[in-house]
């Protein structure tokens, strides 16, 4: 069955994750007759279904067991504890499937028609639709491709779902692993470990990099190191993985060490958290004639535009951090550009984050990055075993770092490591958005008892009047 939809759309954009579906509702805001193509059931993507949204449900949960049986009795609670790991995990879904029918009736308030299906571009102005129902044509006068990312894998390792598993199935494992091997020491990687460890696994995380999270600085990497070391993972650097095969009751992982010298570990199921890849050929972009770069994104310009007249593409197939907040930024930037209206989106302030406990977030430049620059910086620190709120909520591991040019007092960047490190570093890149000084911090009320004091602190230190330490 095939069919031609006559009408004409101002906009369609491909993909219902974060960026595709933020782009669609705001471009619906502005005025634009809007469709969006989601090739799954469920809207959301990648981050509602299978990432950001489950893992940070499996987080919350893990993290109360794990407080329940480590940390209750310190408050005067008094309880017995047990797993149940099934309850555990229909919740996550629950969590999931809420936020995916919150987006469908988003879609439904703003009048954005949700087609799905897989999509294919036929040219800048025509995108087929294939679907069980039959193929269909969009007609529109522009396109957005917001396919994002897909799971990476390595050549020499033969995932088999089971016990040589992605991030897709971790998030939906049936019994707690009594060893779970992580190939890979980044967000992924740790954040799921961490899920394991607190239910029970015994966690080692190979990483062929001497640290874990390259986007830090070595001295933040290494704290936050210390501090999943105190919960129990263990972490092998420098080691390349060769392979990874089934044994009798486990699976062997081969390698070798910084040495050179060959090594082999042995777990119950190996998570490979590599990394992920764009989206490239389900859109048939290539076969669109669409530029892409050395590295395999998108090529686009300052404006998100392919080399494709019409055609703009934005999140992970583009360059910049694979993060579902940088995505959700540039759909608002192109559906405003789109509407004719004024639009930027500053990369240098896209805040990373990872979602253990303690957390980590950073912004912006490191200690490193400025090296590199020549830039002459003041770096403030505040631990949060100064802080009365960390203490009182038993929470001390970690600092909160700043970041400033000696010369002109603006922030350039900051890490922090500690509970709700993810909500802090809003606070900083509030001010770094206008470019504000570590004056502008230190200078700013902030209640007590409260972390975010901690920050302000920390810019009282940049500026060598730091009052609690």
């Amino acid at each position: 069955m095939s069919s031609t939809l006559e009408e004409t759309f101002d906009l369609v954009v491909i993909g219902a994750g974060p960026g595709g579906y933020v782009a669609a509702i705001r471009a619906a805001q502005l005025g634009l007759k809007t469709a969006c193509i989601e090739k799954e059931p469920a809207l959301g993507g990648t981050c509602l279904n299978w990432g950001c949204i489950p893992s940070k449900a499996l987080l919350d949960s893990s993290e109360l067991y794990h407080l329940a049986r480590t940390s209750f009795a310190k408050h005067g609670i008094k309880t017995e504890v047990s797993l149940d790991l099934s309850a555990m995990m229909a919740r996550k879904d629950q969590v999931a499937s809420g936020l995916t029918r919150g987006v469908a009736s988003l879609f439904k308030k703003n009048k954005v028609e949700q087609v799905q299906g897989n999509a294919r571009l036929i040219s800048p102005t025509a995108i087929q639709v294939n679907s069980a129902a039959g193929a269909r044509t969009l007609n529109t006068k522009r396109i957005l491709v917001a396919t994002g990312s897909e799971i990476a894998t390595l050549p020499h390792i033969a995932l088999d779902g089971k016990d040589i598993i992605t991030s897709n199935e971790a998030i939906s494992l049936t019994e707690v692993p009594k060893k779970l091997l992580v190939i890979g020491g980044g967000a992924i990687g740790l954040e799921l470990g961490s899920v394991w460890s607190r239910l029970g696994s015994q966690v080692t995380v190979v990483e062929a990099l001497p640290q874990i999270c390259p986007f830090l600085d070595g001295d933040v990497a290494k704290a936050f190191q210390k501090t999943m070391e105190k919960q129990g993972l263990q972490f092998i650097f420098e080691a390349k993985v060769t392979g990874a095969v089934r044994q009798d009751h486990e699976v062997v992982l081969s390698g070798t060490a910084k040495d050179g010298s060959a090594q082999s570990w042995t777990a119950d199921r190996v998570l490979v958290a590599v990394g992920r890849r764009p989206c490239i050929d389900g859109a048939g972009l290539e076969g669109a004639g669409v530029q892409l770069t050395e590295r395999k994104r998108v090529k686009v310009d300052a404006s998100f535009r392919t080399n494709l007249p019409g055609v703009w593409a934005i999140g992970d197939l583009v360059d910049g951090p694979m993060l579902a907040h940088k995505a959700e930024e540039e759909g608002v930037a192109v559906a405003e550009l789109i509407a004719g209206q004024k639009a930027h989106v500053d990369h240098n302030l896209i805040p990373n984050v990872v979602y253990t406990e303690p957390e980590v977030a950073s912004i912006g430049l490191t200690e490193a990055d400025c090296t590199k620059r020549s830039l002459t910086v003041r770096v403030g620190r505040f631990p949060f075993l100064a802080n009365g709120r960390a203490r009182a909520a038993g929470a001390t591991d970690g600092f909160v770092k700043i970041i400033a040019d000696a010369k002109t007092d603006r922030v350039l960047g900051a890490a922090i490591i500690g509970q709700r490190a993810a909500d802090l570093i809003a606070a900083i890149a509030a001010h770094m958005v206008y470019g504000g000084s570590s004056e502008d911090i230190a200078r700013t009320c902030v209640a007590h008892p409260t972390h975010g004091e901690a920050v302000k602190e920390a810019a009282l230190d940049c500026l060598g009047r730091v009052i609690h330490a």
